[in-house]
């Protein structure tokens, strides 16, 4: 694994090599975004086309799957963790890069993202009160436990997604010193699949940890008026 290094400091902030990887990164995928939708077309859809909408349709099929009816509340993020996280992934394919993601302050930040993120959906989906509500059940006793749960996945989500990709470049590179560059492109390909294994582990977690706040308040709303 490539030493994280500070590019230069922004005051007394140093930006590292991760961090600045990961500006490039989002800076070309807006970029690469804006282009690719410049001329959409109805009638006469091309290639680039084509295969924006097979991957948005198969991130919607996927949500789906998990919450139906809820893709167009969720793909939006859930769509833009996997694409970046993808792109993350691979970028140590490249010669003289390292994939952000075996950074551990990175991926520390996409697991606080996905922390925030099952609040903000839980509260948008039946307010404050009635998400608070779920750390109550069944017994108010249980309230430490969720919390403690809480964090421990969020910390569980950093360390998986980080422990993978650092071990792969490590492994990556203990075959190249030991066999050379005889065996580049299954190495290549080793890389490429765990890629994308590991991008689509970190989001359908998110996903699974989403969907579980919010069913857990239409469950507690749903007992609510039971009882009422």
């Amino acid at each position: 694994m490539s030493e994280i290094a500070i590019v230069f400091h922004l005051g007394p902030l140093g930006i590292t090599s991760t961090i600045v990887m990961s500006w490039a990164i989002m800076l070309m995928l807006g970029l690469v975004s804006f282009l690719a939708t410049r001329r959409l077309s109805e009638n006469n859809p091309g290639m680039i086309q084509a295969t924006l909408e097979a991957v948005v349709s198969a991130i919607e099929d996927s949500v789906n799957d998990m919450m139906p009816g809820r893709a167009g509340f969720l793909v939006p993020f859930i769509g833009s963790l996997w694409i970046f996280i993808v792109v993350a992934n691979l970028t140590g394919i490249i010669p003289g890069l390292h994939s952000p993601t075996g950074d551990l302050s990175l991926t520390a930040a996409l697991a606080v993202l996905v922390f925030l993120s099952v609040h903000w959906y839980g509260i948008r989906a039946d307010g404050l009160r009635g998400y608070l509500q779920h750390y109550m059940r069944p017994s108010p006793l249980l309230f430490p436990f969720h919390i403690v749960s809480e964090f421990s996945r969020t910390l569980a989500l950093a360390v998986r997604l980080f422990g993978n990709m650092a071990s792969l470049e490590m492994a990556a590179l203990l075959v190249l010193i030991v066999a050379g560059f005889l065996v580049p492109i299954p190495l290549l390909l080793l890389h490429v699949v765990e890629a994308l294994v590991q991008a689509y582990i970190f989001g359908m977690l998110a996903l699974v940890y989403i969907a579980g706040g919010i069913q857990s308040q239409q469950n507690t709303k749903e007992r609510t008026e039971e009882t009422s």
